[in-house]
Order: C-alpha cells, then structure tokens, then sequence
C-alpha cells in the first residue's frame, strides 16, 4: 500500500505530517510523492487565505486524476473551519479537522474496508485547548528536525481565522519537549526548529511555571544540539527584561521571523495587534546591539480594510528605515467568520496588487544589500541538500550559501568564505 502526502501552509503543518507519515509507515504503508500514483492521498490544508483553500481543492482534484480509486483523506484547517464546503467535493473519503490527525491511519483504514465518507471534525475548537502530541521520532533525510511545541491561539487578530482553525492556546508538556529534542539528537540531528502558532504564548497555559525562555535555557543542556530556531513569534516577547536572557543563550540562532503586519498605528489598532510600529522598532534596534549578525525578517498584509495611502505610505517608510532582512509580503483576503470581513472600506484588488509590488521591490533592494555585506565574510555553515556536486546549506542567521563540492557533506557544519551573490542566496568556498 502507498500513501502521498501534499503539506501546505506552516511549519506546524510540516511537523504535522512528519507525524501522520510516521503512523502510516508503522502500519505497513509505503510513502511515495504526491505526483505518484498512490493507494492513499493526504492533503494536509491551509486556510489563512482564500488562496490556500483554493490550493487545497486543487491538489484534491489531482489526486483523484492520479488514482480514481484512491482514498482521499483532507486534515487540517481549511476541513476544521469548511467542513460542509469539503464534504461536498467529489471524491473525498475522510476529513479530519486539525486536532484529529492521531487516529488517521484508523480513519483511512476503516473508509477504504466499509467504502463511505468519515468525517471527524471537533466542533467549537475554539474551546479546545488541549494539546493533541502526535510525537515526531526522525525526519528521514533532512539535517533539521521541526518540533511542533504550541498550538492554537487566544490573540484574536481581526483578519485571522486561525483561533476556529486551530483552537484554543495549548502547549505541549515541556519535559516531552525536551525529551523528543534528547531522541533527536541521538538520532544525529543537530539543529531543532521549535515551531508553534503562537509560539510566544507557550507555557502561558501549563499549570507548572514554564515559559519559552525557559525551555531555551534547559535545551542548552542537551548534547549534540548545536543550534536551535523559532518560528514567526511577536515583538512584545522581547520585551519584560527577556533581552538580557536571551542573548546569553549561546544555541539560539541569530535569525527572528518578528510579525509586523502594518508600519502604520492606525492600522495596527485595526487590526487589533497589541504593539505599535514603535514597540516593533525599538525590538529591532535592541536586537541588533546585542547580537551584531542577527538576521530579522518581518510580514506584512497590504489593503487591508480602511488602510489609506497615507497608513500605507507609513508602513512602505517604516519598512524603508528599518532595513530588514526581508518582508513577505501578502494582500489582505477577507474571510468569513472574522471582524475584518464586515469592516468599511474594503481596498480593490488593483490597489492591492501595487501596494505589494512596492513592498517587495523594496524588499528585494534590502535583501540584497544585506546580502552583499557578507561579501568576503566566513560564516559556518550547516550542509543540508546536495546533487550533481552543488550543495546548499544555512548559516546560523539562516542565509543560503551554495557550494561545490564532490564530497558528501550533508549533515555537516563547514566554514565557508563568501565570494559571490546570485539572486537569493550566497555563493561560498570552503575555508
């Protein structure tokens, strides 16, 4: 029996389906690509935009073109908020919303032997704030290891369909945590990427005092961890005396994903983000004294509603000073079931479309300047991918450096001297 996964949105939804494909494989199952003919189909959806549930509904429509009688099972946020929309496309055997991914395997068993549609979706997640630990036990050909850690989220942003998506704040227990990245590294992984939906929140529900920082300080104890990530986390999280803290933590990389979302207050309010552009400045500004080499990246949602010339000219300039890393950046998609998607003042499409095209060409101008201060630089780099002699790897700032070479150097952390820049990412020499 085969099985294919197609995983899209967050590093959570990676960590998710490591977790399925383990399930499978114990039950016997063979894992093959997704454009490969399979027994199985697993479409693990995103539903931050309309765009995702369009994707979802796509990569449904192929599996079944691959196999027509292949069992098709769609997990995930956009089966968690579209349940009815979902059930109704042709084709599809089991759904599964996001906290009832354990028993899967279980599900496509028993929807391939009775021949009918399953569906298993909580109702009211939003009251849901347990965690559902899937256990993650390697990562088959990969040098980094992600490890889901939190889920779910209380902020209630006014674009944001994730708190019915994923459910209430849950954080898993942190001596699992620790004990999985223990595992990890006897399995030879060296770098973990703790991921979360609000990853910043972790801990906040436990009824032991725990919090990230803490679970930082007590992964620097771990052998064989050398670096360690996070995902996309607020800029308020660097506030409270946590700076101090955090630069003397000698694994964690020196690379934040910080959510910005609008350079402009006014909009911000809107949004109901609990920050101003000014809390989010004097972040980076901190950041950057105290760790010279850290790499800041940043997202940013043009249009939306209510968002004048003047408030985006706000964010294009603040953008302009802070001269980030990068900024992703996405045009504001209403979706139903949140505060923004009855707001006034709803911005076109056209508009839209040009407010993003600055950002990223202003985006584009930064990387690259960025980029080319690391001309004649060293950085040690971690080797992950290789083919036909050219390697690619991350430094610990989480630039891509590109290498040739003839040795297998996967899984290993190289110095490397930079010598040239190709459009996103850099060109090294062994050291």
């Amino acid at each position: 029996m085969k099985v294919a996964f197609q995983t899209l949105g967050c590093r959570v939804n990676v960590y998710d389906s490591e977790a399925m494909i383990e399930m499978f494989k114990k039950d016997g199952y063979e894992l093959v690509d997704f454009n490969e003919s399979a027994d199985v189909y697993v479409i693990n959806t995103c539903t931050v935009t309309n765009m995702g549930d369009k994707k979802s509904r796509q990569y449904i429509s192929r599996a079944k073109r691959k196999n027509p009688q292949a069992t098709v099972a769609v997990v995930g946020c956009y089966s968690q908020v579209s349940k009815e929309d979902v059930m109704e496309i042709p084709g599809v055997d089991v759904i599964l919303g996001s906290r009832n991914k354990s028993d899967i395997v279980y599900h496509v068993n028993q929807a391939r032997a009775e021949k009918r549609q399953i569906v298993e979706v909580t109702d009211k997640l939003i009251l849901n704030s347990k965690f559902e630990d899937l256990g993650v036990t390697g990562y088959e050909g990969k040098t980094r290891a992600f490890l889901k850690i939190q889920d779910g989220c209380n902020r209630f942003c006014t674009y944001c369909i994730i708190p019915y998506a994923r459910g209430g704040l849950s954080s898993k227990n942190p001596e699992k945590v620790l004990d999985e990245i223990r595992k990890l590294s006897e399995e030879g992984y060296t770098e973990v990427i703790l991921s979360g939906i609000h990853i910043a929140s972790y801990g906040h529900d436990l009824q032991e005092k725990w919090d990230l920082l803490d679970l930082l300080d007590q992964i620097e104890d771990i052998d064989g961890i050398r670096r360690v990530r996070i995902g996309s986390i607020e800029p308020m999280f660097f506030k409270e005396g946590r700076m101090d803290r955090i630069v003397k933590l000698t694994k964690l990389c020196p690379h934040f994903h910080l959510s910005l979302q609008s350079g402009s207050d006014r909009t911000l309010q809107r949004m109901n983000r609990r920050y101003t552009a000014g809390d989010f400045e004097e972040v980076v500004a901190e950041l950057r004294q105290k760790m010279p080499d850290v790499s800041i990246t940043t997202d940013v949602i043009v249009g939306f509603p209510g968002e004048s010339e003047e408030e985006f000219q706000e964010t294009f300039d603040f953008l302009g000073r802070l001269n980030l890393t990068k900024v992703h950046t996405f045009k504001y998609s209403q979706r139903k079931g949140t505060p923004a998607y009855q707001m006034k003042d709803q911005v076109s499409g056209e508009i839209k479309d040009i407010r993003s095209k600055q950002i990223m060409t202003q985006s584009n101008e930064k990387e690259t300047v960025f980029l080319e201060s690391y001309l004649g630089k060293s950085l040690m780099v971690l080797y992950e991918e290789g083919k036909g002699g050219i390697h690619f790897g991350y430094s610990a700032n989480y630039l891509k450096i590109r290498v040739e070479s003839n040795e297998d150097i996967q899984g290993k952390y190289l110095e490397t001297k930079i010598v040239g820049l190709n459009e996103d990412y850099l060109i090294g020499e062994f050291i």
